[in-house]
């Protein structure tokens, strides 16, 4: 985790008692998710009474980030604060904090299901978890200013920064409308003033995330093109990555600022869900095939060098196998560059549930396993004409059991896409952009040695 910045941008009651308490986290889900557990450990790494552990069993407090998008998601972070619950019985775990998504569903529900929970906190309170956690214990907490600056926990040059909350699109299969209510952007200013205390503690990539960032502004009269314009005045900045575009909101503004911004990496990840034009119209979403096939051309053609990212949804209800075929076409066509697939969960409160023709979960399973052969048969094939090639790479991490760098090169986001393996090399640092020639591609990763160069690709 980084470092802190100074305490003076808080003033705290001098009265508070002298004591120390280990905090430990549990964040599940999303990469949105994450960012909320980075703010409210910068939150809670203001005062000198908390530290922080990585084993739960050392912790005095835990806090559980948890996720409720899918049932497998609820029931895991079901099964997490259960056994964390259990740690109050067999070691040193005082407090036990629920927050994220679970409680948002039903928050009388979690509370009445786990009655060894403290506290349940909604995402509306991150900003309060210091006084919470102090009125646990029963202390008053006095506090002057709010603090905004944010650590990160991947001790990584990359940090995703969270433009919106919620979301208005209201697709068939998804509950994150009604866990995390209707759109709300977050002012541009905060926004740059987060990005900027990041990037000056190292941070070389920005990674915009929400639930769609295509739609942001559009509740504070402003938009992405504009946020991402000034974003780019930020000195320390080198790239600017979008994940998670609506397909149907990626306006020829948008196109032309991917393509003309040197900061703006020529990469976008735009979830499809489906290329039937049967099951698009079942989803409620809001464009068509000829639309998105129209999509992807434009984009290839008007930007250089752009990698697009997807995702699609199989065995939504009605499916046939024409439209399953479908798909499969439409991949082997257009060669997306990294793609990742999920089979529908049947959600309750979804426009989706109660549709007739559900798919057999055996069905789902089936196809799940053709379409991600077919993709990993793609991308295996695009990836190895890489190879001899050159490419600016950020390092990430030092992997020691391994010993090599890995690191991403524009065409790579964090944690979904191939990671480059990078033979060690004196220039070669966490942090550092080098640059490194394609060895071979093998089990999902790219091989690679630093070279020296000028222009870079």
């Amino acid at each position: 985790m980084q470092k802190s910045d100074k305490k003076e941008n808080v003033k705290i009651n001098k009265t508070l008692p002298s004591f120390s308490k280990k905090v430990g986290f549990v964040s599940l889900g999303c990469d949105k998710n994450r960012v909320d557990t980075e703010k409210i450990i910068t939150t809670l790494s203001y005062y000198s009474a908390f530290s922080f552990v990585g084993n739960k069993r050392e912790a005095n407090i835990i806090i559980v980030n948890t996720c409720s998008f899918l049932k497998i998601a609820r029931e895991e972070s079901r099964k997490v604060i259960c056994e964390m619950g259990r740690l109050k019985e067999e070691g040193s775990l005082e407090k036990l904090i629920v927050v994220g998504c679970l409680p948002m569903l039903d928050k009388n529900k979690v509370l009445e299901e786990f009655s060894f929970v403290d506290k349940i906190v909604l995402p509306s309170d991150y900003n309060k978890i210091d006084e919470i956690i102090f009125e646990l214990y029963g202390v008053k907490l006095k506090k002057d200013k709010e603090v905004l600056s944010r650590l990160t926990t991947n001790n990584s040059a990359y940090a995703y920064l969270k433009i919106a909350d919620g979301c208005n699109n209201r697709c068939a299969f998804c509950k994150i409308p009604f866990i995390r209510g209707n759109y709300k952007s977050v002012p541009i200013d905060e926004l740059v003033d987060e990005a900027t205390n990041l990037c000056n503690r190292g941070v070389k990539e920005i990674v915009l995330v929400a639930q769609d960032i295509t739609r942001y502004g559009c509740d504070i009269k402003s938009n992405l093109v504009e946020l991402i314009r000034k974003l780019s005045k930020i000195k320390n900045l080198s790239w600017i990555r979008l994940l998670y575009c609506y397909p149907e909101k990626i306006s020829d503004e948008l196109i032309e600022e991917i393509g003309s911004n040197p900061k703006v990496v020529k990469y976008i990840d735009m979830p499809l869900q489906h290329i039937s034009n049967n099951v698009l119209k079942n989803m409620g979403r809001r464009g068509d095939k000829k639309y998105i096939e129209t999509l992807i051309k434009k984009l290839r053609s008007r930007v250089k060098g752009i990698k697009i990212r997807s995702t699609f949804m199989v065995g939504f209800p009605g499916e046939t196998e024409k439209d399953f075929r479908e798909l499969i076409k439409f991949l082997k066509k257009f060669k997306l560059d990294n793609v990742g697939f999920f089979k529908y969960s049947r959600e309750e409160g979804t426009a989706s549930y109660n549709m007739p023709n559900q798919i057999d979960e055996s069905v789902k399973k089936n196809r799940l396993k053709i379409v991600e052969g077919v993709q990993a048969e793609i991308a295996n094939k695009k990836n190895l004409k890489l190879k001899n090639k050159i490419f600016k790479v950020l390092c990430d991490e030092w992997d020691g059991k391994n010993k090599l760098f890995v690191g991403r090169p524009y065409f790579s986001a964090p944690d979904v896409d191939f990671d480059f393996l990078i033979v060690p090399n004196k220039k070669a640092k966490v942090g550092a952009f080098v640059d490194v020639r394609v060895l071979d591609f093998s089990k999902g990763y790219f091989i690679g040695e630093v070279v020296e160069r000028d222009d870079l690709e």
